[in-house]
């Protein structure tokens, strides 16, 4: 898989994420089941995370909440570690400057 499909990927799950937290928001949840947005495209996992995690996570578009063991340390480093869930952070530069392009906040 090259930097682009690794990017494109995990960003189309982080799209999928931001309505999941939208409809958290919107009934007042204070958890929510995500999509794991590891860079598998096949990956079906789900991360039981706080929304306020999930909010924080999306300050920066280089990072990614993940489930605990699917981050490759190839091209992320994990910034947090928790029982259910995992931050990555993007370290190679052609997938963090494609994952910033992505990233549906970036024109919010």
């Amino acid at each position: 898989m090259n930097d682009a499909e690794i990017a494109t990927t995990q960003s189309l799950f982080r799209d999928v994420n931001e309505r999941i937290a939208e409809s958290a928001q919107r009934i007042e949840g204070t958890y929510a089941q995500f999509v794991c947005e590891c860079a598998d495209s096949t990956c079906t996992e789900q991360v039981h995370a706080p929304v306020a995690r999930y909010e924080q996570v999306r300050q920066d578009s280089t990072h990614f909440l993940l489930a605990p063991g699917h981050s490759d340390q190839r091209y992320e480093r994990v910034i947090d570690r928790r029982r259910r869930y995992e931050v990555v952070e993007k370290f190679r530069r052609a997938i963090a400057a494609r994952v910033r392009r992505l990233d549906p906040r970036r024109y919010a």
